[in-house]
């Protein structure tokens, strides 16, 4: 996210697609060439590569500029209908833009929005100064994706009006002043200002790129260079740098957490909550001041090579501005991001006199570290490894079963999801692949043994995709073990990264990297989890929305549809089970208070979701939040004391730090009923088979 200004006026008499601007706005931002070129070359891949080439042309450019303006304003409290209907008159002309490396249409509708912001922003301020009516029925509506746009300055007012009614009320039900409230709202208005005289010229177009690629389908995406280098950060599990979660707060960049074994934590200079005010580069560069910077370029100075030397010019932890800083210098290293990593647990689970151990490993993405796979490094990290040797700690343990719990798992890589699959279900066909010119793959998994012969479990959720449904599936088909959770994602379709500077024969990267859909991906029984998912053997309630998060919420998903089956040999022992596990399950659940308090918050959430709007009305607004002080305090009973709390009006940097952190915590220890009743249901599977030996 990036880089330059330029003058308004230079910048109008230039441009013949700038819309008009006031005065006080952020800085006019302006498009690189670089960037334009980068488009053009994007659109060229797009147009002939990939699995349904999209021809850019005046209906696919109509779509570009719906999805940028949604993408910017989704709950349409910025933009004016005036504002749109001037935009429209540009609709059908971005492809032709972009042939011609023009980028100037997404960048004008993009220093309107800036402006906008400001101007409400402005405004919301203004609006603090006077005195609400909360014994007025007045209602402000959350759900404005599809409300018509402000006719005029006027309505927009007065719906902001209401915003800010609603965010001084929840400070208001949480006990704070007037003098609190005013003030953290101000403060809260300010910060969304300042953001927008932040805004780089790549911000503009990354948002442009990711408004284009995803009119073709929705999984194809554009990296720029940091976005790129993020994402093969999350695919290796590693990053070079000092070891530190670093936290935007009133300005300063301040240290949230310490990764154990890093640099920072192991130099005994930081603590949580020491604020950065600079950073200097070797052991004598100039210190850099950085109070004010955003939180991405700060992250990008203290990356570095290894070994290399970063300074930093440190606010210690609860001393006030004007407090003695200390310079320190740290070594930069090689961090591991084991959070993101598979891990395990043991779960005891009662079953009459007896206990069953279910031991859970959780997945949270198929990372791969495909550099080092590529360079031939024996040792190289990814997924399927890492759990490998969970099993054999899990065997050691002498588990009777195992759950693999890729809830929020929104997949990775596809050669992982196979090697996976094969560590329980060994040699065979896992997944089937078509191409954009209709010719079958088979991936197959050669592991002679699986390396896990015992009762598996899989707990899955809405937000469980591609690689997670590629393994789920290869599961349930095999009659491997026992799908349970929530209908998955709905992502039946392969990626591929293209480098556009290696495609330009670029000697410096500066275009960035294009995600190209290049194939559909098919079950072993011949289905597609595309649109429908991995349907579960047996349900378990969840938060999410099916008609906003999944893949049936986009309006260009490819449809579902099958080929032939694979070459495989299922089981049927676990078919054989479902009646017996649901009868269980059943039963279980319905004594079972935690698990009914869940389904009692779903419905809450629901209903509230249906219910679309908010009451404005402080008697109205305390009797709802007396209703849910009491199902808190029961959920706290119900959580060994754990106290999730009530609703502070707080965003997370408006807390104390250590208070978000416990907020923070306090949900990790919370009672995962669903995590519980997985396992549950996996010790019946056990206990079934080991009846029928």
């Amino acid at each position: 996210m990036r880089i330059q200004y330029s003058v308004i006026g230079i910048f109008l008499a230039i441009a013949s697609t700038a819309y008009a601007l006031e005065a006080g706005s952020p800085p006019v931002l302006e498009p690189l060439q670089e960037q334009a070129q980068a488009a053009r070359l994007s659109a060229q891949f797009l147009t002939r590569s990939g699995y349904k080439p999209v021809p850019l042309d005046n209906a696919l450019s109509a779509k570009i500029m719906t999805r940028f303006i949604k993408s910017l304003d989704p709950d349409r409290m910025l933009f004016l209908q005036t504002d749109i209907d001037t935009f429209a008159a540009d609709s059908t002309k971005i492809d032709d833009a972009i042939k011609r490396e023009d980028l100037r249409i997404p960048f004008s509708i993009f220093n309107v929005y800036a402006q906008r912001v400001a101007g409400r922003m402005e405004y919301a301020r203004s609006v603090l100064k006077q005195n609400f009516d909360f014994g007025a029925q007045e209602t402000y509506s959350l759900l404005r994706d599809d409300a018509p746009w402000p006719q005029s300055e006027t309505e927009s007012d007065d719906l902001w009006r209401k915003r800010v009614k609603g965010d001084w009320l929840r400070l208001k039900l949480a006990g704070k002043t007037d003098a609190v409230i005013r003030d953290t709202l101000d403060n809260r208005y300010q910060n969304s200002l300042e953001r927008a005289f932040k805004y780089k010229s790549a911000d503009v177009f990354q948002s442009f790129m990711d408004a284009y690629t995803t009119s073709v389908d929705p999984h194809t995406d554009y990296f720029g260079a940091r976005a790129g280098a993020e994402f093969d950060i999350s695919m290796k599990l590693s990053l070079v740098g000092i070891g530190a979660v670093l936290q935007e707060r009133d300005d300063y960049t301040t240290i949230r957490e310490l990764v154990a074994g890093g640099p920072a934590q192991l130099s005994g200079k930081l603590a949580v909550g020491d604020r950065i005010t600079g950073v200097g580069q070797g052991e004598s560069g100039p210190l850099k001041e950085v109070v004010g910077t955003r939180l991405d370029e700060i992250v990008q100075m203290i990356r570095g090579e290894k070994g290399s030397v970063v300074r930093l010019d440190i606010l210690p932890a609860d001393a006030g501005p004007d407090a003695s800083h200390r310079l320190i210098s740290l070594t930069r290293d090689k961090i591991s991001l084991e959070k993101q990593a598979a891990r395990k647990a043991v779960l005891s689970i009662k079953d009459g006199d007896a206990t069953r151990k279910i031991g859970v490993i959780t997945l949270p993405v198929f990372y791969e570290d495909f550099e080092a796979r590529r360079k031939g490094d024996a040792d190289y990290r990814s997924a399927s490894r890492d759990v490998a040797k969970l099993l054999v700690e899990l065997k050691q343990d002498n588990v009777d079963g195992v759950l693999m719990d890729l809830r929020n798992n929104g997949g990775g890589s596809l050669s992982e999801a196979i090697d996976l699959t094969g560590l329980f279900v060994g040699k065979g066909p896992v997944v089937q692949q078509r191409g954009a010119d209709g010719k079958i793959e088979v991936g197959s998994d050669d592991l002679p043994v699986p390396a896990w012969t015992g009762p598996v479990g899989v707990l899955i959720n809405r937000g469980s995709a591609s690689a997670s449904e590629i393994f789920a599936a290869a599961i349930q088909d095999y009659g491997r073990g026992v799908i349970v959770g929530e209908p998955s994602f709905g992502k039946g379709t392969v990626q591929t990264v293209v480098n556009l500077d290696k495609a330009a024969s670029n000697s410096k990267p500066k275009f960035g990297e294009l995600k190209l859909t290049i194939a559909q991906f098919f079950r072993v029984n011949g289905g597609t989890t595309q649109l429908r998912g991995v349907t579960p053997d047996i349900s378990l309630p969840g938060l999410s929305d099916p008609k906003t998060f999944g893949e049936a919420s986009y309006d260009n998903a490819l449809p579902w549809t099958q080929i032939k089956p694979a070459k495989y040999t299922a089981a049927d022992t676990i078919v054989a089970l479902l009646p017996k596990l649901q009868s269980s399950h059943d039963a279980r659940v319905r004594n079972d208070r935690d698990f009914q308090r869940f389904v009692e918050d779903i419905a809450e959430l629901k209903a509230q979701r249906d219910k679309g709007v908010i009451s404005l009305n402080l008697t109205e607004r305390r009797n709802e939040l007396a209703a849910q002080t009491t199902r808190l305090k029961e959920r706290a009973q119900a959580n060994d004391g754990v106290d999730l709390g009530t609703d502070d009006g707080l965003q997370s940097n408006e807390r104390s730090l250590s208070a978000d952190i416990a907020i923070e915590n306090a949900r990790k220890n919370a009672k995962d009923v669903l995590l519980n009743e997985a396992a549950a249901i996996l010790a019946d599977e056990a206990n079934l088979l080991e009846g029928m030996r």
